[in-house]
């Protein structure tokens, strides 16, 4: 079995250098870490990764904490962010917190304990102050989908409210002026920015929020479900619906259905977050677009750059959603 004084030999190199390559340190020139690779091919060399953790005092993981293991947000999230470390040479150590805040801390303990280089967080139910002093006496830490103005640098956000003002103001613009609202948990952040964005747009065409025509949900298709049956039983008219993610508006699509409702015939229903599934519904959903995956990237490289020092990456902290229009949305007529 090849070892490492037989790669540092035949690539002509120090010890030391083999070892940056393994570690993936920016202080080997590309055509260094190409004579380095090329031997470790040659020989069939396999880092022991337990001693070169203890020597380099890295585990060569990152934690990721989300709030749910299910669902195509959160799948299309992390998939992208374990590419992005992946190709770094890395891996991720995955747990969810279910936006309770005793399980979020349990969990950012049980991620400390295993030794990661570095965790990304995305968190509902811990204050900012606990993550503040958090991020400053451990190992580095990045926070998604949440902006801490003191760790700025270290936040991947994206403007909900501005999303939801826009989810609403496309629908005023065709003419509808009675509109229901069918929101995510109001103590989530995201969601009472998105709901501030549409009592913006609606303020902006003098109109105020009808509070007959408001539901507050769970983000759960089921909860989409319940906020449907809630808006028709009030007996209040409604030409369109906004829903504060996709899957409540996949919910309050079915249960149009199942009591004999056309859309947009009989009205008009826009989503949040542009999941896949927005695509296959019928009709298709329109939605803001909240670009999960490039954000689940971003979190990886700002992981990259202070947990293992590499230079140059692109990284976009502050993001802002866009409308995708389909047919679930028309005018009035």
């Amino acid at each position: 079995m090849a070892t490492i004084y037989e790669v540092s030999e035949l690539a002509g190199v120090s010890l030391a250098t083999v070892s940056r390559v393994m570690n993936d340190s920016s202080k080997v020139s590309p055509k260094t870490r190409e004579k380095v690779e090329a031997a470790m091919k040659e020989l069939g060399y396999r880092p022991n990764l337990i001693a070169q953790s203890l020597a380099s005092n890295r585990s060569n993981s990152v934690g990721v904490l989300v709030p749910e293991l299910h669902g195509p947000f959160f799948g299309a999230m992390l998939s992208a962010l374990e590419d992005e470390i992946r190709a770094s040479g890395r891996h991720i150590i995955i747990t969810a917190g279910h936006s309770d805040e005793t399980k979020e801390r349990e969990s950012i303990e049980f991620l400390s304990k295993r030794r990661c280089d570095a965790l990304i967080l995305y968190v509902y139910g811990v204050p900012d102050d606990f993550l503040v002093e958090f991020s400053e006496s451990s190992v580095p830490v990045v926070f998604l989908n949440r902006l801490i103005p003191k760790k700025a640098n270290q936040c991947i956000s994206l403007d909900n409210e501005l999303g939801g003002y826009m989810a609403t103001k496309s629908l005023l613009e065709l003419g509808h002026r009675e509109l229901a609202y069918i929101s995510g948990p109001l103590w989530k952040r995201d969601s009472t920015k998105r709901l501030m964005g549409h009592k913006r747009a609606l303020g902006e065409f003098g109109l105020g929020l009808n509070e007959q025509l408001m539901f507050e949900g769970t983000y759960e298709e089921s909860s989409g479900r319940r906020g449907m049956k809630h808006l028709l039983a009030s007996g209040v008219p409604f030409s369109a619906l906004i829903c504060g993610n996709d899957e409540m508006a996949a919910g309050a699509m079915g249960a149009a259905r199942d009591r004999g409702l056309t859309i947009p015939g009989d009205f008009s229903v826009i989503g949040f977050d542009n999941v896949p599934f927005t695509r296959y519904l019928y009709p298709e959903l329109s939605s803001i677009d909240c670009p999960i995956e490039e954000m689940g990237r971003m979190a990886a490289r700002c992981v990259l750059r202070d947990a293992y020092g590499r230079e140059g990456l692109e990284i976009k902290n502050r993001f802002e959603p866009t409308l995708v229009r389909r047919a679930s949305i028309s005018s009035i007529q």
